[in-house]
């Protein structure tokens, strides 16, 4: 049985010195002091008796082995993609050979202030969301300040720590890929520092150093050092936070604006990062698991039946998550037709043999 879920105990006054942080955050601030990033501990709630403990299961813990963390919303949508996520999670860690021996516990970070039904099916964290108002909308802004008061309040037994994502299948073990002190990330292709120079300098000062000092890089996937994280973490919030205050930047940065805030991050504290473009692929524009660790769902699959790819229009077949953001997808989705690429066949396979093998699956995806 998973381990049970663990709540935060805090009163209003933190999240009332988050609010006041965040106001007092503004760009022109993050120019002129570097004192304000992180912002000091004693502006986030500590551990406490009750809250501390671990989530995970009891696995022996190995020098290099990582604790994988996913923050969810609380949404249907989200919940749906937890489940399915953990399901292979469990899949990889236990596969023979001893192939998943460096992957350690499992935490959801359920930023939604509360308990759901699945508190017992997939170990979890409840965070409390950022006062009403912060996120403009923006729900992902939650999830840098979900992993500061994870990382304040959980005993994380393992040394580091993959950031993932409920739209991750994990394909085959992970090993752990960071090293030297330098986390392990993947490069995305529409992260781009040197473009926004201009817009990026007003949180990452010229005095830092060249541009290129930040990498290509968003918080997930990525595997870092428990001690590097907790570094980073709050000026990951704080950033996240005045990139959305910021008119420019927002405009800028739209939907990646938190990843961007996170690369930002990484660089202040000068955490380095070795990109592996083969940690995840993204269907349909990968064709071929290859040498993959996860698969990223992100874009929406649309095909003929012919096989032939409809981007931008929807497809006779198709598979796009976020058709079924208000219900779960029903179990025995039906496979692409022939000529559709390997990723995208692997992809829905893999959802309908979770979907095939989670507990109630039916009845939860008819309600």
């Amino acid at each position: 049985m998973a381990a049970p879920c663990c709540r935060c105990s805090r009163g209003a006054l933190p999240l009332l010195l988050i609010s006041l942080s965040a106001a007092y955050l503004t760009y022109t601030a993050l120019l002129s002091s570097r004192s304000l990033l992180p912002l000091p501990t004693a502006s986030f709630p500590g551990a406490t008796a009750s809250s501390s403990r671990r989530l995970a299961s009891g696995r022996p813990t190995a020098a290099a082995a990582f604790h994988t963390a996913v923050t969810a919303s609380g949404s249907l949508y989200n919940t749906w993609q937890c489940r399915v996520m953990y399901y292979w999670f469990k899949r990889a860690r236990e596969a023979g050979g001893g192939g998943g021996a460096e992957m350690g516990g499992f935490t959801r970070i359920l930023h939604s202030g509360k308990p759901d039904a699945f508190v017992d099916e997939i170990p979890t964290f409840v965070a409390d969301p950022l006062p009403a108002g912060t996120d403009q909308g923006y729900v992902v802004l939650n999830r840098p300040w979900a992993f500061v008061q994870w990382l304040q309040n959980a005993d994380i037994q393992e040394e580091y720590i993959l950031m993932a994502e409920p739209d991750h299948l994990i394909v085959k073990p992970i090993p752990n890929l960071s090293r030297d002190g330098r986390s392990a990330a993947f490069p995305f292709f529409y992260i781009e520092p040197k473009k926004y120079e201009n817009v990026l300098r007003k949180f990452f000062p010229e005095h830092e150093g060249p541009i290129t000092k930040i990498d290509p890089i968003g918080n997930s996937p990525v595997i870092a050092r428990k001690e590097s994280l907790a570094r980073i973490a709050p000026t990951w919030m704080n950033i996240s936070i005045a990139m959305k205050k910021d008119p420019q930047t927002d405009k800028a940065f739209g939907w990646v604006l938190e990843m961007y805030a996170y690369a930002v991050a990484s660089a202040l504290h000068g955490v380095g990062n070795i990109l592996h473009k083969e940690f995840m692929i993204q269907p349909p524009w990968d064709l071929e698991i290859g040498d993959a660790f996860i698969i990223h769902y992100t874009y929406g699959c649309d095909y003929d039946m012919k096989g032939k790819l409809t981007y931008g229009k929807i497809g006779e077949w198709r598979f796009d998550k976020r058709s079924y953001d208000s219900k779960p997808p029903p179990r025995n989705l039906p496979l692409p037709p022939n000529g559709v690429p390997q990723s995208v066949v692997t992809l829905v396979k893999m959802v309908n043999e979770a979907t095939a093998n989670i507990p109630n699956w039916d009845s939860y995806a008819a309600a």
